[in-house]
């Protein structure tokens, strides 16, 4: 589709996406940029997912609060608002038009936002029931988490009676939350792993009040229902054993996946692994001028954490704005078994990544466990951490066990030693 002809905006800084780390990169370069920062935001709100998730529980790590979802949103937008920086609603950037050049489609038409340094924070969504391969047949009731929340929290619609949230991590008690709110009991949750996703205090009391029936080890094989959901057919993945759970409605969360588009489609180099840009410490991708942050990179770290992210760009974003050249990769980082994915993949001489720590996505539980890295057959260091790996949860790591990597060496691989336990 041709721009010709397109106004053209010119702004110091685009961040696409108003998130959590989206409004806090914003707020942190307005201050210290001469020239717009700009956030382009698809929603009719800036805010993020927090906007419509009424529980607390946000705020904690970046802005030492005790919060609720909306409260923490109305907090990071007029932060960004009393830095300077602009917020446009009801824009979506829907492509390219050359480097940092973004083509913008809003009420207002279409145009082009030209920008000296890029900032993505486009976020991560659940995967809907088509991506599940969840058979059956096609009634009204079947949710994600984001739009259960959406259809509650802002259009204040009815969930139905009984549900079955697919999934037990942080997010899933989330829903179960939402569902409450909107007089919908849960009268089963699914799992298949043999423990839990959530930190064992959050199970612990989400069983104690809202006593769901944890399903651990079982899988969705159908959904049956005419015009709305009337039952769900649960498989033991270990026996096959088939049971069938009357409900009207279904929340699947959690199995998140980054929104990448715009990124690949500017030619931002992907890492295969977390399925989003590959970065390095100060969160640059491979396009000059780039940045990503959030979960757009980890799918899906709190939002305090994304957030986080969002006060550590700057520092890139600035020098890139100054004309300072990045530091020299200082090391390649590779996951091994039982990780995922490990991200930044790529270290700066000097430059911590965000928080000091690096991120991993465990597939495989540890209550103890010890971290390993591994440059060129050298261990180079072991680590006994305090807080378990557990799949279906971000795993921090401190910086510090790969200083000693040899810059001039291979990828320095992260793996676990066997469980100490």
């Amino acid at each position: 589709m041709t721009t010709a002809g397109l106004p053209v905006e010119r702004v110091r800084v685009a961040v696409v996406g108003g998130g959590p780390s989206g409004l806090t990169a914003a707020a942190a370069l307005a201050r210290r940029v001469d020239g717009e920062v700009r956030v382009i935001e698809r929603e009719d709100a800036a805010g993020g997912i927090p906007r419509h998730s009424a529980h607390p529980g946000y705020g904690v790590r970046d802005l030492h609060r005790f919060v609720s979802g909306p409260a923490y949103a109305r907090r990071l937008v007029a932060a960004a608002g009393d830095s300077g920086a602009t917020v446009h609603t009801q824009a979506q950037v829907t492509g390219w038009d050359g480097d940092r050049r973004l083509v913008v489609t809003s009420p207002r038409g279409r145009h082009v936002v030209e920008a000296d340094a890029v900032v993505l924070a486009t976020g991560a969504r659940e995967r809907p029931r088509a991506a599940r391969w969840i058979p059956g047949d096609r009634p009204e009731g079947v949710y994600t988490t984001g739009e259960l929340q959406n259809l509650v929290h802002l259009h204040h619609a009815p969930a139905g009676r009984r549900a079955v949230v697919v999934g037990a991590e942080l997010v899933s008690w989330s829903a179960v939350l939402t569902l409450r709110e909107a007089g919908c009991r849960t009268v089963a949750m699914t799992c298949g792993r043999d423990r839990p996703e959530a930190h064992l205090a959050v199970t612990w009391a989400g069983r104690l009040a809202l006593r769901p029936r944890l399903l651990t080890r079982t899988r969705v094989v159908r959904i049956s229902g005419r015009d709305r959901v009337e039952s769900v057919l649960v498989e033991d993945v270990d026996t096959g054993t088939r049971t069938l759970v009357p409900c009207d409605t279904v929340v699947l969360t959690g199995d998140w996946v980054p929104d990448h588009e715009l990124a690949r489609s500017g030619g931002v180099g992907l890492d295969r692994a977390t399925l989003g840009p590959a970065v390095d410490s100060s969160l640059r991708t491979s396009a000059t001028g780039v940045y990503a942050v959030g979960n757009l990179l980890h799918p899906v770290d709190t939002a305090d954490g994304a957030a986080l992210d969002g006060r550590h760009v700057a520092a890139g974003v600035l020098a890139h704005l100054a004309g300072v050249g990045a530091p020299p990769v200082t090391v390649e980082l590779v996951a091994a078994a039982p990780f995922r994915w490990v991200t930044p993949q790529r270290l700066l001489l000097g430059i911590e990544p965000p928080r000091g720590h690096l991120l991993l996505w465990p597939e495989a539980y540890q209550r103890l466990p010890v971290v390993r890295a591994v440059q060129d057959g050298r261990v180079l260091a072991r680590h006994r951490l305090s807080w378990p790996a557990a799949p279906g949860r971000v795993f921090r790591v401190p910086a510090g066990l790969v200083a000693s990597a040899n810059p001039h060496g291979g990828p320095v691989e992260l793996g676990l030693e066997r469980d100490a336990r």
